[in-house]
């Protein structure tokens, strides 16, 4: 992968980049997002998905953005990933060696 890709996440969970003005998908067409962040039940299968990844909630947080408390809170069921981070954990789900290097500080 380029290191100066410029991505974006799509509202269905694609991954495109950015090319003279157009969007180019980097990942194959996929199936309908995996029920990984389903209402039902989220707080294991988040909890799968980040143990997947071999990561710390500590990790998981810091690679997303987002509040440690808040990965906490959808573990314990707590609350449920909505909107952008609903879609992000489905693309996680299907590529997440490719979501993490494009999610990574440009000088990492």
């Amino acid at each position: 992968m380029r290191s100066n890709m410029r991505l974006r996440l799509k509202a269905d969970g694609r991954i495109v980049e950015l090319r003279d003005g157009d969007e180019v998908p980097i990942v194959p067409e996929m199936p309908a997002a995996p029920a990984v962040v389903a209402d039902r039940g989220s707080d294991t299968e988040v909890r799968s998905l980040r143990r997947r990844a071999q990561l710390t909630q500590t990790e998981f947080a810091a690679r997303l953005g987002v509040p440690v408390e808040t990965i906490r809170n959808w573990e314990q069921g707590k609350r449920s990933p909505r909107g952008p981070a609903r879609a992000l954990l489905a693309v996680i789900a299907h590529a997440p060696d490719t979501v993490f290097a494009a999610l990574a500080p440009a000088d990492a």
